[in-house]
């Protein structure tokens, strides 16, 4: 089977087995006007919509080591059981840049025991991977300390999360080493053999970069991806003197269902593909969407998700 690039090339379609498709809690976690699920809501509703594996947002209202002891967390591991879903991922929600201006309180320290903590509450789920991000740049702090900083960080949340038999997986959402050949290095720096990239076509799609060849290049590195798809709105403002507008230089951009926007995550995805991935591919409403945050309205567009992975063969 062949498809058509944008630029109207035909791509043969790489024949590998297909992808798992898994839904993130984050997109039923009332957040951005959402409607809100409780985990043991949440499992059955994913595996109602047809999935059978699942991202759990590491934080309230949801898996929050603060609210889930590993005792407790065996009883949602039972709830998994039974509905024979997968807890394929455990989504931290990290920022080692931060705090660089109070150096008398310790960041990177607490960051670094509730990376451990969720690999301890991961490996009660029998999950084995972890999600970390980078940095957010700090100005008019030097972007080597901030660099050394998050590379020190991510080594010892490795460290301490092997004896989970746990992996990092290193998400491209931050500022820091968020360009994909950047992002390479960045792993490089950290060396360690249970830190793996976890690859999302977003953020390249949104800064431009170039897709089918950086996602094939990647994927050996890769081991979970994250789809959504976007419109871009361009805005601008008006001048009165001119009786005109001038384009102000960022779009907004809005979530709509998988497929209506303007990112091109098919090539991204067959590159990853063509390079030999073959894990999850996760859907996730992380932001204001086209039509409200109803009950309804997510599950319609966790289902044309897997209707959009069926159509293009993935």
């Amino acid at each position: 089977m062949q498809n058509k690039t944008k630029s109207g090339r035909a791509r043969s379609i790489p024949s590998a087995s297909r992808l798992r498709p898994t839904i993130f809690s984050v997109s039923y976690a009332g957040l951005w006007g959402q409607a809100l699920l409780s985990l043991e809501q949440f499992i059955p509703h994913a595996r109602q919509l047809g999935f059978s594996a699942v991202e759990l947002m590491a934080k309230r209202p949801h898996l929050s080591p603060l609210d889930w002891s590993v005792e407790k967390v065996a009883q949602l591991g039972c709830l998994c059981e039974k509905h024979q879903v997968d807890v394929v991922c455990i989504a931290g929600y990290t920022d080692f840049g931060g705090g660089m201006d109070a150096a008398e309180v310790p960041f990177v320290d607490m960051q670094i025991q509730y990376v451990e903590s969720l690999a301890c509450l991961a490996q009660a789920l029998n999950c084995r991977l972890v999600r970390v991000f980078t940095a957010y740049e700090r100005d008019g702090m030097p972007l080597l300390r901030q660099w050394d900083r998050t590379v020190s960080a991510i080594q010892q949340c490795c460290d301490r999360c092997a004896a989970f038999g746990v992996v990092i997986g290193i998400q491209n959402h931050h500022d820091l080493a968020v360009h994909s050949k950047v992002l390479l290095e960045l792993l490089h720096d950290i060396n360690r053999t249970n830190c793996k990239l976890m690859l999302d076509p977003w953020s390249p799609c949104l800064r431009g970069e170039e897709l089918y060849e950086t996602a094939k290049s990647m994927a050996p590195h890769v081991v979970y991806t994250t789809l959504a798809d976007y419109i871009r709105m361009p805005r601008f403002k008006y001048q009165p003197a001119l009786v005109n507008y001038s384009p102000v230089k960022e779009d907004m951009v809005r979530a709509v269902p998988m497929g209506d926007g303007d990112l091109d995550s098919l090539t991204f995805v067959q590159g990853l593909k063509a390079g030999g991935y073959a894990g999850p591919i996760a859907y996730e409403l992380c932001s204001p969407l086209r039509g409200g945050g109803s009950l309804d309205n997510l599950d319609r567009c966790a289902k044309s998700f897997l209707d959009w992975l069926a159509i293009n063969r993935l």
